[in-house]
């Protein structure tokens, strides 16, 4: 059986703490850090990009674990196995959270997920949050001899055996992933765990991840409809851990155009819109109780230098993160 999970304190972790704050919105950024046709991009001068980021005052770097090249799904995120990239960004980088958007949990053996996110939050000092997942494309599934069907259950016990590895020392855990018993997996997390934060509802209630995860991350909707998520949400918290803050966060494509004042069309994901606009709406979220929106420029029309140069200057001023940044 797994043993008890151990105390929450996801605020002692700092890449959290320059996310999430209630009643604040920050920003963040993902990787790859440019706009490009087809599924692959040319990950050119992502450190660059990533260290004006951090002096800029985003709140975060995201990345994706895209294990397979899947031509129906037409992203292949920022290529790199996602532990590794952020150990090499952990260098490039001083303040800045690191938080991925998603770990795909059950093509993992737990263990190597509890190694592998602790040794990048040691490296980063602290600045790791896990978003996790159960997994969205199935044709990965077979090539790791897992189950797509039972992707739920496995996501389940994943959650449990990363608070039981991290939270003891030498624990004896029994589980479908072998018997754990007489050695301790290190290194631990700089505070008492790394911060998960559940993406979409991977096959989850929301009563549950309200109850077993630091946050949740859903995709972006119609305004109105992501309100009343957001207000539920916060609800949901509320009744099963009456005073504890566990943030609610988006992702959000955008298509930044020159003109401030060109109105939102849809596209993939979010909109091609002015910042005129883009401030407006991310006003709205904040409003509503959003607390952290991971921009993707994959689906943009202008350089992602000149992008972000524009956020920088205009947009975040309005939702900096929540710690000091270090200028690069």
């Amino acid at each position: 059986m797994l043993t008890a999970a151990t105390e929450r304190l996801p605020q002692s972790n700092p890449g959290f703490s320059r996310m999430f704050a209630p009643g604040k919105l920050t920003l963040g950024v993902l990787f790859a850090i440019e706009s490009y046709p087809g599924d692959a991009p040319t990950m050119k001068d992502q450190i660059r990009l990533a260290r004006f980021a951090e002096s800029a005052g985003f709140a975060s770097l995201g990345v994706r674990d895209v294990p397979l090249r899947d031509p129906a799904f037409g992203d292949l995120g920022q290529i790199y196995d996602p532990f590794t990239w952020l150990g090499y960004v952990a260098g490039q980088t001083s303040s800045i959270a690191l938080f991925t958007a998603a770990i795909v949990l059950p093509l993992r053996h737990p263990l190597h997920t509890a190694k592998s996110a602790a040794s990048v939050d040691q490296l980063s000092d602290g600045r790791l949050v896990l978003g996790i997942a159960s997994g969205d494309r199935a044709i990965e599934f077979p090539a790791f001899g897992v189950d797509h069907a039972n992707r739920g259950a496995l996501f389940r016990e994943q959650v449990a055996y990363l608070e039981a590895a991290w939270g003891q020392n030498f624990p004896r855990i029994s589980s479908p992933y072998g018997l754990l018993d007489g050695a301790d997996p290190v290194p631990k997390p700089v505070a008492q765990r790394v911060p998960l934060i559940v993406t979409g509802n991977s096959q989850q209630s929301v009563d549950w991840i309200a109850r077993k995860a630091d946050g949740w991350i859903t995709y972006p909707r119609r305004l109105d409809m992501q309100s009343e998520l957001i207000r539920s949400w916060h609800d949901t918290v509320e009744m099963v851990a009456p005073g504890v803050f566990k943030p609610f966060a988006q992702p959000y494509h955008i298509d930044l155009v020159a003109d401030p004042d060109v109105s939102p069309t849809p596209i993939h994901g979010g909109h091609r819109l002015g910042r005129s606009w883009l401030m407006r709406h991310l006003e709205a979220l904040e409003r509503a109780g959003a607390n952290h929106v991971l921009f993707n420029l994959k689906y943009g029309s202008r350089p992602a230098e000149a992008v972000l140069e524009e956020l920088a200057t205009h947009v975040v001023p309005r939702f900096p993160a929540l710690t000091d940044t270090v200028t690069a």
